[in-house]
């Protein structure tokens, strides 16, 4: 142990290099390990729903999930994050803007809890829905449309109703909206439709 400590000065390993950088110092947000948080979260919330577990202790986490998420760099103004707060910066320390862009670790992150957030789980390839963390001011109050490209690569547009919240899934348009109880509409390609309950 003695001579491995002497080669490699395992004690003093900083799990970085050598050098450190003004944007990588002590007293940084560190925007990436925000967004592991926020993905710890939503994973615990969905492991705990469905489970025995009570509803308030659904309800604190998905709270907690929120209060994380705004600290997010995207829900910071450009003068806050110092950099256009959609751009994935690693690190933005106290006494200045963004620093280091490039961290796709993040970005994976967001995109995988905003899928989480619309409720789409696939699991063991198959396809599914249980929007436990969406929040019901992101349906629209007054009728409107999506625009996307359908499977075949062709712009469409899709009407969503009032009280409704459209998306796409690998360019499959999904809509939902608010109502009393749980149903699945497929609409096929010939028009015809299959409602599941």
């Amino acid at each position: 142990m003695d001579a491995f400590e002497k080669l490699f000065n395992h004690c003093s390993f900083t799990g970085r290099s050598g050098s450190f950088y003004g944007y990588e110092g002590l007293g940084s947000i560190y925007w990436h390990m925000v967004s592991k948080l926020l993905l710890s979260i939503q994973e615990n919330i969905y492991a705990t729903h469905g489970s025995n577990s009570d509803s308030g202790e659904i309800g604190r986490l998905i709270e907690h999930y929120y209060e994380v998420r705004a600290g997010i760099g995207i829900n910071k103004t450009p003068e806050l994050y110092g950099a256009f707060p959609t751009d994935a910066y690693s690190h933005t320390p106290k006494y200045a803007g963004a620093r280091q862009p490039g961290m796709t670790g993040q970005v994976k992150e967001d995109i995988i809890n905003r899928w989480a957030e619309l409720g789409v789980i696939v699991y063991n390839g198959r396809l599914s829905f249980n929007p436990v963390l969406l929040r019901k001011s992101e349906f629209i109050s007054e009728a409107g449309t999506l625009s996307c490209y359908n499977v075949a690569g062709v712009a469409c547009k899709v009407n969503i109703p009032k009280n409704g919240l459209g998306y796409t899934f690998c360019q499959v348009p999904i809509i939902y909206t608010l109502g009393e109880a749980n149903s699945l509409k497929l609409i096929y390609d010939d028009g015809s439709d299959k409602t599941l309950k």
